[in-house]
């Protein structure tokens, strides 16, 4: 008995461990509606208005989220090139300053406003860290953080397309569940169910 009661917990746990795996940030799972009599009855809830209302809170949440994602997809897109064009920026100056030699560039000063300038061999560079701070790192120090900052900002990015994915599916099985029909707003499976329970206590009732 003990050795299944074991087994069960050890399915239980792995089971869980899938649904973790398949997004980072917790996200529950929507439950389908296959069988609505069976679903009401384990709601204990014969007003379906109420279970409709539960569906649509949920649905709210799932968009929400979905938002949240795509606003911090889209600053990731747009962090990765800057990260890279630093690196490329900083393996210039690695290199000339192996070789000795000098840079010659512009530097952006304002709007459409530029300034020519020759950058002698150097071992330090300054970085940009945001909140308007700076620092200053030799070109290794440099390299590594900014290699391990475009490393983060990749595995956040396809970590965020796998909570997308997810957070979607979650999204499509609760419209399927309450079948919002455009401007009609018809909550097909669970409203159907709501529909037959009234004309089926009307017909015992007369």
């Amino acid at each position: 008995m003990n050795e299944s009661v074991e087994k069960e917990k050890s399915n239980e746990n792995a089971k869980n461990g899938n649904e973790k795996s398949e997004n980072s940030l917790g996200i529950p799972k929507a439950e389908f509606v296959e069988d609505v009599d069976k679903f009401m009855e384990k709601q204990g809830e014969n007003n379906a208005s109420v279970i409709i209302r539960k569906f649509d809170e949920n649905h709210s949440k799932y968009r929400f989220m979905e938002l949240n994602l795509m606003q911090k997809k889209k600053r990731l897109k747009k962090q990765i090139p800057d990260i890279k064009s630093s690196l490329d920026v900083l393996n210039l100056i690695k290199h000339r300053k192996e070789s000795n030699s000098t840079i010659d560039t512009q530097f952006l000063l304002s709007d459409q406003v530029y300034m020519s300038a020759i950058v002698e061999p150097t071992s330090r560079i300054c970085l940009w860290l945001g909140a308007n701070v700076m620092l200053e790192y030799p070109i290794e120090e440099a390299e590594q953080l900014l290699s391990r900052n475009l490393e983060t900002a990749m595995r956040n990015l396809a970590q965020i397309d796998v909570d997308l994915d997810f957070l979607r599916d979650q999204i499509t099985t609760t419209e399927v569940s309450i079948l919002f029909k455009c401007l009609k707003n018809d909550m097909a499976r669970v409203y159907n169910w709501d529909v037959k329970r009234r004309q089926s206590e009307k017909s015992s009732a007369s």
